[in-house]
């Protein structure tokens, strides 16, 4: 999706048509609109003849060309393809790929923080026709996603929870209150940061459902915004769509208790329990 997204903004800048790229690479329109959509994997003599036409210098092209190959290349995830959906398949390699996460929450706790009772306690709840061993394999898949917040590592995740995701109860209160345990632990490291959105904020921001912005350390590469549906998921990557919920995000980290703030609402929580 990145490869491709990046594609058609080198494609739009240069003002080519869809028709005149896939002649370069002996294709249609159609093969091109797939390729920008990261619908279907890279030839990367396909890809080296695009940025020729495209004009880029040698620095970006090896950046693409590399990014290409990598997308090509089957992810950890795919071992567990039975039990994930197709729209989230793209996702998990966004994930691994991002150098920031931006995440806002308003029922649960983020999946990167989770617990692995409370992760448990979660699926079972939305899957419930579902396997015992189904069940632990969608929890495996979350374990292992939070091998990219192990230290060192140079990736940032920025959360900023509603207070209604803490004080829902999920699981029982042992299972509730080794998941905030976890989360104070967690709101230590240098490169998390979680705010809490307190019931005082009122309705001053927010007014959607859970949005995850990613961003890459390659400048040239845009910011993507996943917004996780029941059943699909939208993946926004134009500036356009990008901008509005980068805006968002930004007024949430204003209205939203400090990271100091927030330990201490997560300490008070669990005197509660």
């Amino acid at each position: 999706m990145l490869v491709g997204a990046h594609l058609r903004q080198l494609r739009e800048s240069r003002e080519i048509t869809r028709e005149a790229a896939g002649y370069v690479i002996r294709s249609s329109h159609s093969k091109i609109s797939r390729l920008e959509c990261g619908r279907t994997s890279f030839k990367l003599r396909d890809v080296a003849d695009l940025l020729t036409l495209y004009g880029v210098d040698e620095a970006e092209r090896q950046t693409v060309l590399i990014m290409a190959k990598q997308a090509n290349a089957p992810g950890w995830w795919q071992d567990y393809r039975d039990v994930l959906p197709d729209w989230f398949d793209a996702y998990l390699g966004l994930e691994q790929d991002a150098a920031i996460i931006r995440t806002y929450e308003v029922q649960l706790i983020p999946g990167l923080l989770q617990t692995e009772d409370y992760a448990r306690a979660v699926i079972a709840d939305g899957h419930e026709n579902a396997s015992a061993e189904q069940i632990e394999r969608r929890v495996a898949v979350r374990m292992r996603r939070q091998q990219i917040l192990t230290p060192p590592t140079s990736r940032k995740l920025w959360v900023v929870m509603d207070e209604a995701a803490l004080r829902r109860q999920v699981g029982d209160s042992a299972t509730m209150r080794a998941q905030l345990e976890h989360l104070l632990e967690m709101a230590v490291l240098r490169h998390v940061t979680i705010q809490v959105l307190p019931f005082s904020s009122g309705s001053r921001v927010g007014g959607v459902g859970p949005v995850t912005l990613l961003r890459f350390a390659q400048t040239e590469l845009d910011d993507v915004v996943y917004l996780e549906q029941l059943a699909s998921a939208h993946y926004l990557s134009k500036e356009s769509d990008v901008r509005p919920y980068q805006h968002l995000l930004n007024q949430l980290g204003v209205h939203a208790q400090s990271a100091a703030e927030s330990r201490t609402t997560l300490r008070q929580i669990i005197s509660t329990l």
